[in-house]
């Protein structure tokens, strides 16, 4: 009887590599096809359209040609991107999903700049590297383009403005999952420093929910000035492995995850110092690896892709267990932390010096 379901069990698992081999043969083809997507504009066309859009419609209005189109839109309802519905003239006809609304170009929920910046040549070469990286140590990017992806974003502002532009994505996801999960963990805070804060998105929904708070977006030079103006927040270029603007709080969003320990911790500490003693904190919005969640938490393949993402894209970061986490925490000289998860890639940590 065990051994009838031995054999069952492998002959199930063969069926399914069966299928599951093809999604690494040509995985890539859904990303490139959301990528086509937003470069011609398919998202926002449908989503002008109060009624279902024809494919004759949607050509017109994108000036793409009907059979080239149709198979891309083909390949887009079946991933559920957009969804069929007949028009009023009985044709087939497409609509928004949620999926589609977040590929459009502005919006709150917009993800577009995130897909067009991880699906930008610049970072997709560091991939062919990433063997490398593991058998000998090479770092993807600095083999691909010669220099990190720092150094490439300060002489590059286009790559630099996509790449604000892009962590502004991954802001308007997070950080409404961080104003409804615990915004218990702003109360008290006169003035809040955003270290790496990019080009402010973060600070600004922060500072909306939370219209107490002054903050300050802090980067680097040439990313705080071109940083919008916004009431209640003041643009401050530096380098944090020096120094941090002094505040009531520190905040740091997807950032420590692009440094090793070493480099964390230095960063840390001039956190640690830019705060007050009695009431300061370091609130860190970060991932961590492997903790037990809830049960319908179903991101952790965000977390496991993004630690892959940081061994291409950065030359020593990487995705951090509750262990390392601690590490890094106790070497920077905090006393005491606590974290919070929330419905979100990231989870809240609390470090108090």
């Amino acid at each position: 009887m065990e051994e009838t379901k031995r054999v069952a069990k492998l002959s199930e698992e063969e069926a399914q590599a069966e299928v599951e081999i093809w999604n690494y043969v040509f995985g890539f083809a859904k990303m490139a096809v959301a990528k086509c997507a937003i470069e011609l504009g398919i998202p926002d066309a449908v989503g002008s359209h109060e009624i279902p859009i024809s494919l004759t419609e949607l050509s017109s209005v994108l000036g793409c040609e009907p059979s080239r189109l149709h198979r891309i839109m083909r390949f887009l309802v079946h991933f559920q991107v957009f969804k069929e519905k007949p028009t009023s003239q009985g044709t087939t006809g497409y609509v928004q999903t949620p999926l589609s609304r977040r590929m459009m170009k502005r919006g709150e929920n917009s993800m577009a700049a995130l897909i067009l910046f991880e699906t930008s040549p610049v970072m997709l070469a560091p991939w062919h590297h990433l063997s490398d990286h593991v058998s000998s140590g090479t770092f993807p990017f600095v083999a691909a383009h010669g220099v990190d992806v720092w150094s490439y974003s300060a002489r590059d502002a286009s790559h630099s403005n996509l790449l604000d532009e892009a962590m502004a994505c991954g802001a308007r996801a997070a950080v409404p999952a961080i104003i409804n999960g615990c915004p218990e963990v702003f109360d008290g805070i006169g003035s809040l420093v955003d270290v790496g804060g990019g080009n402010g998105t973060t600070l600004r929904m922060l500072v909306k929910a939370f219209p107490w708070i002054k903050g300050i977006n802090f980067d680097l030079r040439h990313v705080a000035s071109v940083a919008p103006e916004f009431d209640s927040i003041k643009n401050i270029g530096g380098d944090m492995f020096h120094s941090v603007p002094k505040a009531d709080a520190a905040f740091l969003m997807w950032c420590l995850h692009d440094w090793d320990d070493e480099e964390c911790i230095k960063i840390l500490k001039n956190c640690r110092e830019a705060i007050p003693v009695e009431k300061g904190k370091v609130i860190i919005a970060d991932a961590v690896i492997g903790e037990e969640r809830e049960e319908d938490d179903k991101l952790d393949f965000v977390r496991l892709m993004l630690d892959m993402v940081m061994m291409a894209h950065t030359s020593k970061g990487k995705e951090r267990t509750l262990k390392e986490w601690d590490y890094v925490l106790t070497k920077a000289g905090f006393r005491r932390y606590n974290i919070r998860h929330i419905r979100a890639a990231s989870s809240v940590i609390e470090a108090f010096p």
